[in-house]
């Protein structure tokens, strides 16, 4: 399989939300994705609006935090966007990031344990593909190894959620997690935390992180700014791990373009 490609995008109105949606399915990225919190828009109208003005893109929450929903509401909303976006949609979800708590206060919703969040997640996603037809592939966020287990009993792609600092080697064991405990073909999915010397704003100025002192950990998820190098390293992950989806922060779409283009214009 080729590289893939995914951008992170959040409205800001809808005239503007259009032209990000169009802009992203021509500059060739495969998938639009929308953060589910409770500072971002909610991801389902956003994506059904995002579905209207394309035609080819595939749309999925980044991740969906199943503690957040029930079961139901979650199919629910599901067999509508497979419906209005011609069967684009994908299910990107997670047990909850850790400071999700809040989230679920305030929507009412029980919190409950690691083990609970992970039973609910389970149970979320069987209940879409019994009950949403066609089911839409599912994408699993996992980080530690219980959640990496448990995403290697059934999702179709596992999202590496590591964090900003984590290196080559500490993804390579997460997919090793993964591949010990099935015999499918998972593929996987890593984020772009940075290019060159450019960082998402709330890496840089929330967290106080510099691209320099990033590659300077063995980060994994810095890259060159050089596509070439770029097109090197992400060819090298997909064929030693099968990493075959890159996620593109919007702030760093601009940097990140060439190496796009790159990979656009390439017969590999």
């Amino acid at each position: 399989m080729s590289m893939t490609f995914g951008i992170i995008i959040t409205p800001r109105s809808g005239a503007e939300w259009a032209r990000a949606a169009r802009g992203a399915e021509q500059q060739g990225y495969r998938t639009i994705l929308l953060p589910d919190t409770l500072n971002t828009p909610s991801p389902f109208p956003a994506l059904a609006a995002a579905a209207a003005v394309t035609t080819t893109v595939r749309l999925r929450p980044s991740v969906l935090a199943a503690p957040l929903r029930a079961p139901a509401v979650t199919v629910r909303e599901i067999a509508a966007l497979q419906l209005l976006s011609d069967q684009r949609f994908e299910l990107g979800i997670g047990s909850g990031r850790p400071d999700a708590r809040a989230e679920a206060e305030q929507l009412g919703m029980p919190w409950g344990s690691a083990a609970e969040r992970r039973a609910q997640l389970i149970a979320t996603v069987r209940t879409v593909r019994e009950q949403v037809d066609p089911p839409p592939p599912i994408i699993v966020a996992a980080n530690g190894p219980r959640m990496l287990t448990v995403a290697a009993d059934f999702a179709d792609r596992v999202l590496l959620a590591a964090g900003p600092e984590a290196t080559e080697a500490d993804l390579a064991e997460m997919v090793r997690v993964v591949r010990d405990n099935t015999d499918r073909d998972v593929r996987f999915t890593h984020q772009l935390v940075g290019i060159g010397d450019e960082l998402p704003f709330w890496l840089s100025k929330r967290l106080g992180l510099s691209a320099a002192g990033l590659r300077a950990a063995g980060s994994a998820s810095v890259l060159d700014r050089d596509p070439a190098t770029v097109a090197e390293v992400l060819e090298y992950r997909r064929e030693k791990y099968g990493i075959d989806e890159l996620i593109v922060p919007g702030e760093l779409a601009d940097a990140f373009a060439p190496a796009l283009a790159r990979f656009a214009n390439s017969t590999v």
